[in-house]
C-alpha cells in the first residue's frame, strides 16, 4: 500500500499553490472547482511521485494554535531536498523571503540534516537531504 496524497484545507489557495511550486517545484493540475459545495482544490506533483492537495471551502474554521508548539495531529510534511548545500540555500532563500524559519538548518541526533519552516499557513515543513 501507498499514500496516495496528503491534504491541507486554507484560506488562500492561490498563495498556497504559488508556495509550493516556488519553492519546491510542485506542479499544480487544474483547478477543480465544484460551485454547489464552493469548493476549490489543485492537486500539486513533487518529481518523486509524492502528491499535496490543497483545498477551499468557505466555512472552514482556521487553526486557532501557536504553530510554534506540539500538538496532536499533522506535526510536518518532509520534502527531501538531495544535498545539504540545497537545504541550506533553499532555507536561506524561503527565510529570506519573510517565511518563518523554525529550525535548522543543523544534523539532527538522529542522523538527519534538515531545517523547519512555517509554510503561508504555518504549517511546518521539513526540508531534508
Amino acid at each position: 500500500m501507498n499514500i496516495d496524497h496528503i491534504a491541507i484545507w486554507t484560506n488562500d489557495l492561490e498563495r498556497m499553490k504559488d508556495f509550493y511550486e516556488q519553492y519546491f517545484n510542485a506542479r499544480a493540475a487544474s483547478k477543480y472547482h465544484n460551485l454547489k459545495k464552493q469548493y476549490e482544490a489543485y492537486f500539486l506533483s513533487f518529481s518523486s511521485g509524492a502528491r499535496l492537495e490543497l483545498m477551499k471551502q468557505p466555512g472552514i474554521n482556521p487553526r486557532h494554535h501557536d504553530p510554534l508548539k506540539a500538538q496532536t495531529g499533522y506535526a510536518h510534511l518532509s520534502i527531501a531536498c538531495g544535498s545539504e548545500a540545497i537545504v541550506n540555500e533553499l532555507t536561506e532563500k524561503i527565510h529570506k523571503d519573510g517565511y518563518q524559519l523554525v529550525d535548522g538548518p543543523h544534523h539532527t541526533g538522529d542522523g538527519y540534516y534538515e531545517s523547519v519552516i512555517l509554510d503561508p499557513d504555518g504549517n511546518h515543513i521539513e526540508i531534508t537531504v
